[in-house]
């Protein structure tokens, strides 16, 4: 509606109309992401208590099994993303991230300030969700060109991470877990402003694109945590 109303109308492109339309989709996106924590808590939840794990056996099908299911969801959710079925799906993947997630708290939980170590990595991430927000709220600089840069990032990321499930390089995994935290904390800044600016007008695929970069940041930050202040009983 907003791109048709540009189009039209070029003179009334930043139009109360057109604005109050983006915000509405920045609105819905944030409720929908706040609501997505809930089903990711329970399903690191069920996961921590049945020591849920698809690595268990076999680190490297397991991660194929995951990027399978997860692509799985991406399309189901892309074909829904104009109904109300569209949200039942999202919340069914974060879920499943949450299951995901769950192996990692689990290890962290196994330290004698594990659950300080979560709540750290929770604080961590609000902050820096704020910052981006905070930025792509008020910043007048145009951030779409990152855009290509950080998708080649987030294969550089995948491509070291399956390396490593082989090589088993301690050093590798930092400095997978640090690149990643800033690559998904400029992710975050990239999506809200392509919602503030209309480049994004379906709060659906606008929630599953920031869940995606708030996941990673959260995961990476906590693992990082584990690393240098977990403490053993």
């Amino acid at each position: 509606m907003e791109r048709n109303l540009e189009q039209q109308f070029p003179a009334y492109g930043t139009s109360s109309a057109v604005q109050g339309a983006r915000h509405r989709v920045l609105r819905n996106t944030y409720w929908l992401l706040a609501l997505s924590m809930i089903p990711t808590i329970l399903g690191a939840w069920v996961g921590v208590q049945f020591k849920f794990s698809f690595f268990a056996g076999s680190p490297f099908i397991g991660f194929m099994v995951f990027m399978a299911i997860a692509f799985g969801f991406f399309y189901a959710i892309e074909k829904t993303k104009d109904s109300a079925v569209g949200v039942a799906v999202l919340l069914g993947f974060t879920f499943f991230m949450g299951l995901m997630l769950s192996r990692l708290i689990g290890n962290v939980l196994g330290y004698s300030n594990g659950a300080s170590l979560i709540m750290t990595a929770f604080g961590g991430t609000a902050a820096v969700f704020a910052t981006m927000a905070t930025v792509a709220t008020v910043s007048k600089r145009d951030f779409s060109g990152m855009g290509k840069w950080l998708f080649a990032g987030v294969l550089v990321i995948l491509v070291a991470a399956v390396a490593n499930i082989f090589l088993q390089l301690p050093a590798l995994h930092l400095v997978i877990s640090v690149l990643a935290i800033g690559i998904f904390s400029a992710f975050i800044l990239y999506d809200l402003q392509r919602i503030i600016n209309g480049g994004e007008t379906n709060y659906i695929s606008a929630t599953l694109g920031i869940y995606l970069s708030v996941y990673n940041v959260f995961a990476n930050l906590l693992s990082l945590l584990g690393i240098f202040g977990g403490e053993r009983n």
